[in-house]
């Protein structure tokens, strides 16, 4: 399997997709008048985008590591998964203020054209079958990308549904208001959700870890070598979707190196073997004993939050 071109063909696969259902979407909403549907098409063009950032950070990410970038380009997703949350933050926010001002203003708004109901339905069953491509390719290939962005068009679908179910009541209620309002909850909702992937980001670009567990699951995996003790100063941090760990443990002072060397080895099998997704381990050996003070950084199992 060429990883690559699974995310690439995956990548157009969404852009095409998303393109058609944004361009049917806001045609149908300004011809049948309804702002929540036009709502919808834009935020289906902002998934246009989040599948190019995908789709160029693939090929990014497919690079080796050089003199520059000696770990490698894995954080080249999230520096783009960074930008796309402003792109989203952006477009829920012009949203927004476009219906609040339609609010306030009382512009006058007939009932919205019943092609917008025939298209909702139409943009639901479409995003559902893409939301279904792109985590099933996410998984295949290990992408977090792609699974992310697979769980963003689910989100999409809540929001299709929120539209159809504004419209519902508009014709039930003849209140055409309803529509806007609609609007209005679907530009907080894209604003919530880049505000999220906003935070998320920060995490790992800070060197942060989201599920702090596996700081556990490190402590177990070097227990079970013998000749590995008092495993402290243990860091991991996220480079694109693997986990680079580094961790000082102590040995016995008085084995040859060789021996030294064969238990670090030991520690690095058992840690890869608990975790599947592991960038590297880098392990730095001390004496039995040592009280070295000057460890300010990384986590030992004192400091673990105890259950």
């Amino acid at each position: 399997m060429n990883r690559e071109l699974e995310i690439k063909r995956a990548s157009w696969i969404a852009i095409s997709g998303n393109a058609l259902l944004a361009a049917v979407k806001v045609a149908a909403g300004l011809i049948s008048g309804s702002l929540a549907v036009v709502a919808d098409g834009i935020d289906s063009l902002s998934d246009i985008i989040t599948s190019l950032i995908i789709l160029i950070a693939a090929r990014i990410l497919s690079r080796p590591p050089d003199i520059r970038f000696p770990y490698g380009y894995g954080k080249a997703d999230t520096i783009a998964t960074k930008g796309l949350s402003f792109i989203i933050l952006f477009a829920g926010a012009q949203l927004a203020i476009t219906t609040v001002r339609r609010l306030i203003q009382g512009t006058a708004t007939e009932l919205p054209a019943k092609l917008a109901i025939v298209v909702t339905v139409i943009s639901i069953v479409g995003k559902l079958l893409l939301a279904r491509h792109q985590k099933k390719t996410g998984k295949k290939t290990s992408s977090a990308m792609l699974t992310a962005n697979g769980r963003n068009m689910q989100n999409d679908v809540l929001i299709s549904v929120s539209v159809l179910t504004g419209l519902f009541f508009t014709y039930i209620l003849k209140m055409p208001v309803i529509d806007s309002i609609t609007a209005l909850l679907v530009s907080i909702w894209v604003l919530k959700t880049g505000f999220d992937i906003f935070m998320q980001t920060n995490i790992d670009l800070m060197d942060g870890i989201d599920d702090c567990s596996i700081y556990n699951e490190i402590f177990t995996a070097i227990d079970q070598v013998e000749g590995a003790n008092n495993p402290h100063r243990v860091r991991a941090r996220k480079i694109g979707d693997k986990i680079m760990v580094g961790v000082d443990i102590e040995v016995d002072g008085s084995i040859p190196v060789q021996e030294a060397h064969h238990i670090a080895h030991k520690v690095e099998a058992s840690i890869r073997s608990r975790i599947g997704n592991i960038f590297d381990v880098a392990i730095h050996m001390e004496p039995l004993g040592d009280k070295t003070d000057e460890k300010k950084f990384g986590i030992s199992k004192e400091s673990l939050p105890k259950e």
